[in-house]
């Protein structure tokens, strides 16, 4: 099953597992290490993230490394993007009001 990124993202876990995956590749026992809940349970998430695209896994002997691949975020950040300018703008104005309300 193919997912998108949007559902990768979708949950908490999966997003602190992007986080960890970050700094550098891991197995997923060393992932799970940086969770309380069981592995077999991080498997599910990293699964998710795999059929996403976000996750690569190589086998090396009996090991799985995870690898981090952030090419599919792109179309979260291009749908992000267009709304820059209206929040640009909105705090644009917010400072404009403080600077006109300033008490000196």
């Amino acid at each position: 099953m193919r997912r998108d990124a949007w559902q990768a993202l979708a949950d908490p876990t999966r997003r602190r597992i992007i986080e960890v995956l970050s700094e550098r590749p891991l197995s997923i026992n060393e992932i799970a290490e940086h969770f309380e809940i069981s592995r077999p349970a991080i498997s599910k998430q990293v699964k998710i993230l795999q059929e996403s695209d976000l996750v690569h896994i190589n086998s090396s002997g009996r090991e799985r490394v995870c690898t981090l691949s952030l090419e599919p975020l792109k179309i979260v950040q291009d749908w992000v993007k267009q709304y820059e300018a209206f929040w640009l703008l909105k705090l644009d104005s917010l400072q404009d009001y403080l600077d006109a309300n300033q008490e000196d």
